[in-house]
């Protein structure tokens, strides 16, 4: 691209809105008629909040009375843009919101909306960039085997690096987001539409999109990652119990039940959902293999050369979003 091109030129001037008065049924029932997979919520001229199709699918899940005010569950936190500022700096807002679109702003009134699609068609490297900046910002060191966690993981293991006893467990925690599920279908080619479109999804027994089964596994895995050593898979067998909804903040519980010698163990592998129900349930043999020796060029923190070459990069950046 030669030359930058102003948002308006790139946004959609047609919106779907409604007023700030509006009820959960008028806002489900506008959603529906559309082709658009968002609301923006109104008062005047000037956007409050944003509803999404994934948002109506949560609120009948809940079974949320149909004449509950919109204000009661909109995103009131509303990230707008100006019509004449770059696609770049679209971008980089929606980058570094985590959404997936901006109501187009002039005047104090609507004008459009542009979302992740319309960005990506003329600065794909943009934001994919963006993204893994800002994966950088949340991640942190670590040790062991696992080369970084991120904010919100929590985990907890037993045993040291010479092996572990029967009834040593390994526990780990995190929220199986959107973003999770969808960079999921793109890293295995799993595009089952249960997974990824919210009104597909709502007509199955299910009633709401929900992860893969197997990034539900993973999530045991994960687990097992964080035991003392190297942990390598030697058999797994698995049953799925119930789905793991959209935002479900879940817990792997892996425990040792037999040393099978030669550093070989066998665990139960169970993955529970937020209120405790076991999804997952089933068993895993492992070798516990020892640690590499560190590559060279690692710090003491467990950050090499180039992550703080990327820290630098990433710092640069943000100065010059401060300055604009």
């Amino acid at each position: 691209m030669l030359v930058s091109l102003p948002v308006r030129d790139v946004m959609t001037e047609t919106v779907e809105t409604i007023g700030t008065d509006a009820t959960a049924a008028e806002v489900a029932e506008r959603i529906a008629a559309s082709e658009h997979t968002s609301v923006v919520i109104c008062d005047g001229r000037q956007p409050a909040g944003i509803v999404t199709e994934s948002d109506v699918v949560r609120l009948y899940a809940e079974d949320t009375p149909r004449d509950t005010p919109v204000t009661a569950f909109m995103s009131a936190d509303l990230v707008v843009i100006g019509p004449d500022e770059p696609i770049e700096r679209a971008a980089e807002v929606l980058g570094e919101r985590d959404v997936r679109r901006l109501p187009v702003v002039e005047d104090g009134r609507i004008v459009g909306i542009v979302t992740v699609s319309d960005v990506a068609y003329y600065l794909p490297h943009v934001l994919r960039d963006r993204r893994a900046w800002a994966e950088r910002t949340r991640r942190r060191a670590a040790g062991g085997s696992t080369a970084y966690e991120e904010e919100g993981w929590e985990f907890e293991s037993h045993g040291t690096d010479d092996g572990l006893d029967v009834g040593d467990v390994v526990r780990f925690t995190k929220t199986v987001s959107e973003a999770d599920v969808e960079a999921f279908a793109d890293a295995t080619g799993d595009t089952n539409r249960l997974h990824l479109e919210e009104a597909f999804a709502a007509r199955s027994r299910f009633g709401e999109r929900i992860a893969h089964g197997v990034l539900g596994s993973g999530v045991i895995s994960a687990a097992l990652a964080r035991i003392p050593g190297l942990t390598i898979f030697l058999s797994q067998e698995l049953s799925y119990l119930a789905p793991v909804e959209l935002g479900e903040t879940v817990t792997a519980v892996c425990e040792v039940v037999e040393d099978l010698g030669n550093r070989r163990y066998r665990l139960s592998t169970e993955l529970f959902d937020g209120e405790g129900e076991c999804v997952i349930d089933g068993e895993a043999v492992v070798l516990l293999d020892d640690l590499p020796d560190e590559a060279e060029g690692d710090d003491a923190d467990g950050e090499t050369e180039e992550e703080e070459g990327g820290k630098e990069e990433e710092d640069a950046l943000s100065a010059d979003a401060t300055s604009r």
